[in-house]
């Protein structure tokens, strides 16, 4: 294939995964999965099986691309009453969901060669961790006011140890989901890429 064709292969590949990413974060269930008092997130899903199966490259543009979807909605059509708060902050919004395709590709390259379920497996863990982490960390180092403490029903004294129980419930939950399900569909798509 000749470099021309190669750039529009390319393109037109991380514009399909784009239009996947707006798709599951714009519909009711499918972005945001409600199970009792936790949501669990599935978007880093999505990011670290494009990042185990196309490269760290197309995981950070599609992690790029929630990111700033992420913080434009934060002005213009709010997902929670917290997103104004929280997200207009793009080092909170678009950081964090870059890194995750970065850390979930470069982690499935270091560790492919010795089980490719497991180094998926502990890429979308680690991808999983990486939004946690960094978007709670972001809360409480540059969202750390009393509008934000009372959206997470706490005085502002109280913030870090609501953030943390978060990251203890709902970031474990969604750690364990996804480093469940990354193997599952990056696997099988990669023994088909490969054939």
């Amino acid at each position: 294939m000749n470099r021309q064709r190669q750039q529009i292969h390319n393109m037109t590949r991380r514009t399909l995964l784009i239009v996947l990413i707006v798709i599951q974060d714009f519909l009711p269930f499918l972005g945001n999965i409600p199970l009792g008092p936790l949501s669990i997130t599935t978007l880093p899903i999505t990011v670290a099986v494009i990042a185990v199966v196309c490269g760290p490259l197309d995981g950070a543009i599609v992690g790029g691309a929630w990111g700033i979807l992420t913080w434009v909605r934060a002005f213009v059509y709010p997902s929670s009453a917290l997103a104004p708060l929280v997200f207009t902050n793009p080092v909170i919004a678009v950081l964090p969901r870059i890194l995750v395709g970065v850390v979930a590709g470069y982690v499935f390259l270091a560790f492919r060669g010795h089980k490719p379920r497991l180094a998926a497996g502990v890429a979308g863990a680690l991808a999983s961790l990486t939004n946690s982490l960094l978007v709670l960390g972001g809360i409480f180092l540059f969202a750390n006011t009393p509008a934000v403490a009372a959206g997470y029903h706490v005085q502002q004294s109280g913030l870090a140890v609501a953030l943390a129980t978060i990251l203890g419930t709902n970031g474990m939950a969604e750690l364990i989901v996804t480093a469940i399900v990354v193997p599952l569909i990056a696997v099988p798509l990669l023994k088909h890429l490969n054939k």
